[in-house]
């Protein structure tokens, strides 16, 4: 299925929920994003920011605009999450007109845990970011849900 960018572009705000762990409770703020095209709408750029505990924390997604899946469709900066490196994500088949993309990351000493990405336009001036943390044995829970609604054209 091929990605309309177009549809993704503009100026976002809304909600944005953090989980750190299953006995925390989860941590609420406002977010905002703006999303545009780079290299010939090859690609889709999504900066956002975003508050924890009054501290203020940003991040960029880029994401490829392509008909078939490769081996980095997704990469993705974050003050709070990345730890001041990249993460590269592979795309699995999305039928939602999004993105689905996944990685391995290193805890230290033992198995890598896993990190998913979803990015969808589920409506017209909707869009939702949404990122799980899965365990070296698969198992996932959610750790970043940003829900935002498009600002109406000026």
């Amino acid at each position: 299925m091929r990605i309309v960018a177009s549809k993704f572009v503009g100026s976002w705000s809304g909600t944005y929920q953090l989980w750190l762990g299953p006995d925390e409770p989860v941590r609420k703020s406002t977010t905002q994003a703006t999303v545009s095209t780079a290299a010939n709408d090859q690609f889709l750029v999504i900066t956002y920011s975003w508050t924890d505990r009054e501290q203020p924390h940003d991040g960029v997604l880029m994401l490829r605009v392509a008909d078939d899946v490769g081996p980095v469709d997704i990469v993705w900066v974050d003050s709070f999450h990345t730890m001041r490196g990249f993460m590269q994500f592979s795309s699995s088949e999305a039928t939602h007109g999004g993105w689905d993309a996944s990685t391995k990351w290193s805890a230290g000493d033992g198995a890598d845990w896993g990190w998913r990405i979803e990015v969808t336009a589920p409506e017209p001036d909707e869009l939702l970011v949404r990122m799980y943390i899965a365990t070296p044995t698969g198992e996932e829970s959610p750790a970043v849900e940003s829900h935002y609604t498009r600002h109406a054209a000026a």
